[in-house]
């Protein structure tokens, strides 16, 4: 009983890490759990007395669990490896930091990020987070995806140049990116669209996921075109400052229930990217009451 009650709480000492790397490698907090828990449960029917690195052992067998996820959403053309949904966004607070939420948002995964990750295919997406995000040499990520470390390597090369192209690297002073995004909501209120102008990016991308198929639209000229849309969500609404993964965002709520999450990506004080989850299934499977009071 003792070793088991020891393998315990060493698996517990290991779970945030296990669940940073499947909710990058998955987009999704329930889906990572649930990698989690298939390791525990995989753990729990090996011997351990084989294992030396049991931190490294784990972490492998999460990548493995969120590979046969993957590759099972393509299987079965469920939730595609694509850009049609929003991942699922990580929601702390704006001003009560909570350990366990920036220990998974270490490195500051930003919806952008994860979205591109979603258009990876699974051998990629898998190479590239646990190298480039998680610092695992390519011989240890090579057997995962069956292939040869150098393979590995190329996967990773590849996902990597994808990332690199497709996603503005935010900026990380989250008091100057609260003011850009209160004064978003401040212009839209007003409707001033000469402020959204100013305050939106030439190139600024909007995807907005209400549970069908996302609506990406790119350009400050159409972005803009949606003030109407701002404007209404921005009055009718209740708006509640909190951080999405990690950046500062919004969470709207109409008469005490969740309406609308949204994500902002911003870099040299302009909105590049505006992410806006209102998927109603999705928001009423999640409880902010401790976040929003």
């Amino acid at each position: 009983m003792r070793d088991v009650q020891l393998l315990a709480e060493q698996f517990e000492e290991d779970r945030t890490h296990l669940r940073a790397v499947a909710y990058r490698m998955l987009g999704s907090a329930t889906d990572a759990e649930d990698a989690v828990q298939e390791a525990w449960l995989r753990l729990a029917r090996t011997d351990t007395a084989a294992i030396d690195n049991l931190g490294g052992w784990l972490t492998t067998v999460v990548g493995r669990v969120c590979l046969d996820m993957l590759r099972s959403r393509k299987t079965r053309n469920e939730e595609p490896l694509d850009t049609d949904r929003l991942p699922d966004p990580v929601i702390t607070s704006d001003t009560t930091p909570d350990p366990e939420h920036e220990a998974l948002l270490a490195d500051s995964v930003g919806t952008a990020l994860l979205v591109v990750l979603e258009s990876l295919s699974p051998a990629e997406r898998l190479a590239f987070v646990l190298h480039d995000m998680f610092a695992l040499p390519y011989e240890q990520i090579a057997p995962i995806v069956d292939r040869t470390p150098q393979t590995a390597k190329k996967l990773a090369s590849q996902a990597r140049r994808r990332v690199q192209g497709a996603t503005p690297g935010p900026d990380a002073d989250l008091p100057r990116g609260r003011r850009v995004v209160d004064a978003f909501l401040t212009a839209a209120r007003g409707g001033d669209f000469d402020e959204l102008l100013r305050l939106l990016d030439p190139d600024v991308v909007l995807r907005a996921d209400a549970g069908e198929a996302m609506r990406v639209i790119r350009g400050v000229a159409a972005v803009s075109a949606q003030a109407e849309t701002f404007q209404r969500m921005a009055t009718l609404c209740v708006v509640h400052p909190v951080l999405v993964n990690g950046h500062a965002g919004l969470v709207n709520t109409l008469n005490g229930n969740l309406f609308s999450i949204i994500g902002f990506t911003i870099t040299d004080d302009r909105i590049v990217g505006i992410d806006i989850l209102s998927d109603r299934e999705r928001l009423s499977a999640m409880d902010l009451s401790a976040i929003l009071g």
